[in-house]
């Protein structure tokens, strides 16, 4: 397996072509049963998400088809991403507050169903944060009914709170996970 890690902005969007249909099959499946709007959603989430400053993305190939990858990103000061509780959760002060470097975030991280199993997901996840910009810590949003959710409590993450990140949106555990300074 290599695994490849892309900062450059131009070459991230260079890899669009590759991640769409690895997004499609992963995403594909239950629970999340996306369909083609999903899908154009990601492309067009994506067409921004890599040009923001300190995005990663991690790529992992096989004989050189691509069977998984996962990015994140800086959450800004800006941020939304710790609004939309819908389970009463109130933050304890400054917890939301961002800058550009405290909080990375794990934007997606996807195996295809033949590659599950056999560390490519780990892989992925470790090579993502193994640079992750001084944050202090890494969040992300899963759906509570995805084996991923269980997976990432094995690797450290505690539960923030359930979110509903969008009108319309599923219900998401939101996650954190303290890096060591």
């Amino acid at each position: 397996m290599e695994y490849t890690a892309v900062t450059d902005p131009a070459a991230a969007g260079r890899e669009l072509d590759d991640l769409a249909p690895v997004y499609e099959a992963v995403f594909a499946e239950p629970p999340y049963l996306e369909g083609p709007r999903d899908v154009a959603e990601f492309l067009q989430r994506y067409q921004s998400e890599h040009k923001t400053p300190g995005f990663r993305l991690i790529t992992a190939r096989e004989h050189g088809e691509l069977v998984g990858f996962a990015y994140g990103l800086p959450l800004s000061s800006g941020t939304g991403w710790w609004e939309g509780f819908t389970d009463g959760t109130v933050l304890p002060d400054g917890f939301a507050r961002e800058d550009g470097h405290r909080t990375f975030v794990v934007m997606e991280l996807a195996v295809l169903a033949d590659r599950r199993g056999h560390g490519v997901g780990t892989a992925l996840h470790d090579t993502l944060l193994r640079e992750a910009n001084g944050a202090e810590r890494i969040a992300l949003a899963v759906r509570p009914e995805a084996p991923a959710a269980a997976w990432y409590e094995r690797l450290g993450y505690q539960l923030v709170g359930l979110t509903q990140p969008w009108d319309g949106a599923p219900v998401y555990r939101s996650m954190t996970k303290t890096l060591p300074v």
